[in-house]
């Protein structure tokens, strides 16, 4: 199989490896994805850290499983020993279940700094996705709604729908966020 898989590589390597494996040029798999080509050539660059959505996606489009396109070597063991917490822009998130292809449902808790917003990412996905606030303010954008969720609420949505995330608070926001992916 490609680099992907034989040797040490970031994210992004891997990303591209798989995607030119299969054959795929960026403009490709930005229709595959639905994410704009800029952002998969800064993803594949490893300039950013991708947000959930975008990985899950990511992993759909190139038929493998997620825990495949996560195989920086080098920091696998770390990164347990440090509660497999990632970070992309303003979020921290940490996976609670374990990947798999068999695997239709993830959850994870997602940490958003105060006062922040994702910037320049919608999230989109097939399947559901249910987000329960911890601790702190939501604002979220589901399509055209917005809603400002606090601690104890929640919402569950087709993901499929555009949806931004941000923390209107002074504070930081814990999340549990639950997807189902089909």
């Amino acid at each position: 199989m490609a680099q992907a898989k034989n040797k040490k590589t970031s994210f992004g390597q891997g990303i591209k490896a798989y995607r030119e494996e299969r054959k795929m040029s960026i403009k490709d798999l930005a229709h595959e994805t639905g994410y704009p080509a800029d952002l998969l050539e800064k993803v594949e660059k490893d300039e950013i850290t991708p947000p959930v959505a975008l990985v899950l996606q990511l992993s759909r489009a190139l038929k493998v499983d997620v825990g495949a396109l996560d195989n920086d070597k080098t920091q696998k063991v770390s990164s347990r020993i440090k509660s497999q917490k990632k970070r992309a822009g303003s979020y921290a998130y940490t996976q609670l279940t374990k990947p798999g292809a068999d695997k239709h449902l993830g959850a994870y808790r997602v940490t958003i700094q105060p006062n922040t917003a994702h910037e320049g990412v919608e999230y989109h996905h097939e399947g559901e996705e249910f987000i329960y606030v911890l601790k702190g303010r939501l604002s979220i954008s589901v399509g055209q709604n917005t809603s400002v969720l606090e601690r104890g609420e929640c919402i569950h949505f087709n993901s499929a729908l555009h949806h931004t995330l941000s923390n209107p608070a002074d504070e930081k926001t814990d999340l549990l966020v639950v997807l189902f992916i089909p």
